[in-house]
């Protein structure tokens, strides 16, 4: 009888092993505002940094107004450039992209 739930158990665990990867490469990233400074913080899923990842900064027209790239722990930081609606994008490498919204309204500390 365990013969005959062997091939579907055996289907599961590859199904289960394929997905696994992409679970521990989810790129996340958070920002906040202080002191007229934007801070960004980016790490994959398993709470690794993103280090040297591209960052792209637009604000709400689209327009992209600032690129840098995170350090060994996964930061970057910049001058707040204009009082807006800001879109902070993280490009993690490998197609891993994620990005972030600070409203106006989050711009004042």
């Amino acid at each position: 009888m365990t013969q005959r739930y062997l091939p579907g158990l055996l289907l599961m665990l590859l199904v289960f092993l394929a997905a696994a990867p992409a679970w521990a490469h989810k790129v996340n990233i958070f920002a906040y505002v202080e002191k007229q400074t934007v801070h960004t913080e980016s790490y994959f899923s398993a709470g690794r940094p993103v280090q040297k990842g591209r960052i792209l900064v637009f604000d709400s027209n689209r327009e992209q107004l600032l690129e840098g790239q995170t350090d060994a722990e996964g930061r970057f930081s910049f001058p707040l450039p204009k009082v807006d609606d800001l879109t902070i994008v993280i490009e993690a490498g490998m197609g891993h992209k994620n990005s972030f919204r600070l409203k106006k309204s989050d711009l004042h500390d």
